[in-house]
């Protein structure tokens, strides 16, 4: 028993590691295609339109609202300690900081990701991939790299718009429904928020960008030829991204502070 307990250990230990090396081969590769002719500008802003624009609903809407109960909980926080004038802060440096860059990316993870890795399985599963190797189109070229330059590019813009609406949405609450002073919520804005934390916020972005893409597109692009795998695949690419999103903005975090 105990040697087909380290057995199955050692198997699992050595797929992980044989996963992970792909993954890190196919990134490379897909973002060598791209110093190489023709370039594809048309499929990086048709990727970008869908990544980022298409995406800017549902991250407009989380951030409002995600704004509007930050506003909310950190008054009644506030008001034990009788320092409601520090709301705009609290509201501005958890936005910029943690959940901007977590919640936007988890959006488009949601939205985005899991529909490009249903688009590339289906083309893996009726073999349309086969068809452009076939016609000497490059599928990492023409079909993977497009994608991670658009989600490098949309999701920190996302972002961007994500702290922005949620900052107003603390102030829609914490100023127009709860009466905390107009001035006292812009000025502790702006002397607590500091360079480090917008760029903190920005690197987090562009890291879980390429994260959300990188995943989905290479869950898609190994998809099993079957409509079970293109489920699991899918599922899956959701799950690891969500996944290391939370995990590696723990580490980038214990880095930034």
């Amino acid at each position: 028993m105990i040697v087909r307990a380290i057995a199955k250990i050692g198997r699992t230990a050595l797929f992980i590691v044989q996963e992970m090396g792909r993954m890190l081969l196919f990134a490379l590769a897909s973002f060598a295609w791209l110093a190489r002719p023709p370039f594809r500008l048309f499929q990086i802003v048709k990727q970008l339109h869908f990544i980022g624009y298409k995406s800017t609903f549902v991250v407009v809407l989380t951030a409002a609202f995600t704004g509007m109960v930050l506003g909310l909980q950190g008054y009644y926080t506030l008001r034990k300690f009788g320092s409601e004038a520090l709301l705009g802060s609290a509201v501005a440096l958890s936005m910029i900081r943690e959940l901007g860059p977590v919640l936007a990316s988890l959006m488009v993870t949601a939205r985005a990701g899991s529909a490009m890795t249903a688009e590339i399985g289906i083309m893996r599963i009726t073999e349309q991939i086969d068809a452009l190797d076939t016609m000497a189109v490059n599928p990492l070229q023409y079909l993977i790299a497009p994608k991670l330059v658009a989600g490098l590019i949309g999701v920190p813009l996302l972002v961007a718009i994500f702290d922005v609406i949620g900052i107003y949405g603390g102030y829609l609450v914490g100023v127009e429904l709860l009466g905390v002073n107009e001035g006292s919520y812009w000025s502790s804005i702006e002397s607590a928020v500091e360079w480090k934390d917008v760029y903190g916020g920005i690197l987090k972005s562009i890291s879980f960008g390429l994260i959300v893409s990188w995943v989905c597109c290479y869950k898609g692009f190994y998809t099993r030829m079957s409509a079970e795998g293109l489920g699991t695949a899918t599922t899956e690419a959701v799950v690891l991204s969500s996944v290391l999103i939370l995990v590696w903005d723990y580490f980038l975090t214990s880095v930034l502070l």
